[in-house]
């Protein structure tokens, strides 16, 4: 070694003495404390439950007071010591009132002292775990029992949307009774079937146990069946009403609202968690009671059968319970993590879909690609790691069943050798100890869906409760004139609100009208247009329509009254005559017509093979040229009394475009809003505004700006 190694060895020496003088200390402490509990049970204690009782008294304070000296009270050990020194007396207490004075269990015997000794520390262990993770769940998440308040309080308002299916519920349940009674008593007549071979064959009591189990089969299976068919219709009914809800609410919404939230979001919570919202009671609550009978029902009947190995059984539910705990704590949040990635996706999808003619137009198809793929690769890693998690879960809980299912089959044996229950028997005891493993787990596990689907409520229900920010009143007067004031308003967009967009507005709108907004871009042209379809609320000021705060009418009325057309329709997949039509179900073809002839549709309409009933796409089946001419009809057929024009023309060319403003113009014409940088639309309306910098910075006719050479004449001298 060379000399720089000295000091350190110096130092490591020591070290190492300590560890080992420490281990011996530990070791000398364990073996008197099992030195001294073994003379204590001996010595004082009887085989009788008093005296085993009075035994435990004392080995338990000997065993407090050896832990205190060597290593003092530490949580765990002090509660090792005292499962150690009451597990013995309980027992056998529990055995008396069973079945009364009987052949007694050597507990002195140091075989039995070890068995005992083992449950208790596996007990410990298991008990200190869990203290560990609820402790550490309950540092890492700030307001924990709040949050189980509001999980109490989403869990109430699901049950309550179950309503009505009341019916189909109770006859679900009943099902559900009769397919649990009837597959416990199945075990029963199974042994008796074997006992039956085994003792020779007995022809009664062997067709007596087949047709038992035959009867019993059938009722089971009936019952589940028909308790599953039911279910699967409460969920279907559930799924639509919830789905229908969430759709409304979502369609009432105010347009801020949609900026805000993505589309691939929305349709998350539209399908995927409503579906999961249909299984907290119909699956959940439906599994919850019949395993909860189940084990209730199968612990009495092993009990009825043998009560020291129904007590080996229940041993493993603690270990069952950590294992459980630790897989949901962490499948859970694996879970959310893993649908908030999938929306990620589907957003993205959605997104280069929804605008694949600019993704094709840019050459980006790649690089959509590989965005959606990186979106997918999220998604990849966290069910990978929620697979993981569950592979880790399954293989110690496939262990610990087998564990126990080796300890019964020796633990069996020899209660089979004493004579006190025969090989039948303890076949129907291993069946009912498969489905009680199965049941503990199932009953530990739904509570984690449960509030799985709890979870998935809670986006929903923000939906649900999401009050929208231009709500309407219920003002609807029969005669309209269309006199529409821009008084003082202040407005910015939701998603920048620290950039207003209209600062003091103001502008007057009259009756009979044409008023064009010409302006540089961004100016707050097309704001005024959406503000003036209710689409966003302003920040300041108001728009009066005939004198009254335009949110003051019904929403209904006033969407007839104010129609838009705007410079990018909007085609539905539906007829002609449907799009024509859209938002009015009374109205009537010969209204569709008239509307066509105004926006000169009528003509390319009717040479269409099926005419007003053609069916057109989304995006295909009609020119621009064409939808702009549908748009315009469907804003006709109204025959609103305000006109918002927003580049209605850009689309037509000279000969549509002349025909539909002599049309708009002709009879009681609307007041009409026109946005438009056609020379001849601004030159031929009856009133100009000049939009810059949020506000009107000139207006009057095109002769009187012009005159004036002030804004408007420069940004004519610009554009034409």
């Amino acid at each position: 070694r060379s000399t720089t190694d000295v000091p350190k060895q110096r130092r490591v020496v020591p070290l190492l003495m300590d560890h080992v003088q420490l281990s011996l200390a530990a070791a000398v402490a364990v073996g008197v404390a099992a030195g001294v509990d073994l003379y204590v049970l001996t010595a004082v204690a009887s085989n009788t439950s008093a005296g085993l009782w009075v035994g435990a008294v004392i080995r338990c304070a000997c065993l407090l007071t050896l832990t205190r000296v060597t290593a003092g009270l530490k949580p765990v050990l002090v509660r090792f010591a005292v499962m150690h020194a009451l597990i013995a007396p309980a027992l056998e207490s529990g055995r008396e009132l069973l079945y009364g004075p009987g052949e007694a269990v050597d507990w002195g015997d140091v075989g039995t002292w070890l068995t005992c000794t083992g449950a208790a520390g596996a007990a410990a262990l298991c008990w200190e775990l869990w203290e560990r993770t609820t402790a550490a769940s309950g540092a890492g998440e700030e307001g924990q029992e709040e949050d189980n308040r509001k999980s109490r309080e989403l869990f109430v308002r699901v049950l309550r949307l179950y309503r009505p299916d009341v019916g189909l519920l109770l006859g679900a349940f009943s099902f559900l009774l009769l397919s649990v009674l009837c597959g416990m008593l199945i075990p029963i007549y199974t042994g008796r079937v074997i006992d039956s071979l085994r003792t020779g064959y007995q022809e009664r009591e062997f067709l007596s146990a087949i047709v038992f189990i035959s009867v019993y089969s059938l009722g089971s299976s009936l019952g589940a069946g028909c308790r599953g068919g039911l279910f699967m219709c409460v969920i279907g009914s559930f799924t639509r009403r919830v789905k229908l809800a969430l759709f409304g609410a979502l369609a009432n919404q105010d347009i801020g609202f949609f900026e805000s939230v993505k589309t691939g979001e929305l349709t998350t919570r539209l399908s995927e968690d409503t579906t999961r919202m249909g299984r907290t009671v119909a699956l959940n609550i439906n599994v919850l009671l019949r395993t909860l009978i189940l084990t209730l029902g199968t612990v009495g009947l092993m009990v009825s059968l043998s009560w020291s190995l129904t007590l080996l059984v229940l041993l493993e539910t603690p270990v069952t319970g950590l294992i459980e705990r630790l897989y949901h704590s962490y499948h859970q949040r694996l879970t959310e993590e893993v649908r908030d990635s999938v929306a990620r996706a589907n957003a993205a999808a959605n997104e280069a879909v929804s605008g694949v003619w600019l993704v094709r137009s840019f050459h980006a198809e790649a690089g959509e690609a590989r965005r959606y793929d990186d979106r997918l690769m999220d998604t990849h890693r966290l069910k990978t790691l929620r697979d993981r998690v569950r592979a880790a879960y399954l293989l110690a809980r496939r262990l610990s069943g087998l564990s126990m299912q080796l300890a019964l089959l020796v633990y069996g044996r020899a209660v089979i050798q004493r004579g006190h229950m025969t090989i039948g028997t303890l076949l129907t005891f291993l069946l009912y100890q498969e489905d009680l493993g199965n049941n503990i787990r199932t009953l530990i596990s739904i509570f984690g869906d449960m509030l799985s689907s709890v979870g998935a409520s809670k986006k929903v229900f923000e939906y649900l409760d999401r009050t929208p920010q231009c709500t309407m009143g219920t003002l609807a007067p029969e005669q309209l004139r269309g006199h529409v004031t821009f008084s003082d308003l202040r407005f910015a967009y939701p998603s920048q609100p620290d950039s207003p967009v209209l600062q003091g507005f103001n502008l007057v709108l009259k009756p009979g009208t044409l008023t064009a907004l010409v302006g540089v871009s961004g100016g707050g042209k097309t704001t005024c247009a959406s503000l003036l379809q209710t689409l966003y609320r302003p920040q300041h000021g108001a728009i009066l329509l005939d004198g009254h705060p335009i949110c003051s009418y019904q929403h209904h009325y006033l969407h007839r009254k104010v129609s838009v057309v705007t410079q990018e329709p909007v085609i539905f997949s539906r007829s002609i005559r449907d799009n024509i039509a859209y938002g009015l179900p009374d109205c009537s073809l010969d209204d569709v017509q008239q509307a066509a002839k105004k926006a000169n549709a009528h003509n390319f309409i009717s040479q269409l093979e099926k005419g007003y009933d053609t069916e057109v796409g989304e995006r295909g089946g009609l020119s621009k040229s064409e939808k702009q001419r549908v748009a315009i009809a469907r804003a006709l057929v109204r025959r609103p009394q305000v006109l918002i024009l927003d580049e209605f023309t850009s689309s037509l060319d000279a000969d549509s475009e002349v025909k539909v403003l002599q049309a708009l113009s002709s009879g009681s014409a609307p007041t009409r809003l026109v946005i438009a940088h056609r020379l001849k639309t601004v030159e031929e309306a009856d009133h100009i505004a000049v939009i810059g910098q949020g506000r009107v910075l000139e207006q009057g006719s095109h002769r009187e700006l012009m005159e004036a050479r002030g804004s408007y004449y420069q940004l004519w001298e610009k554009l034409f």
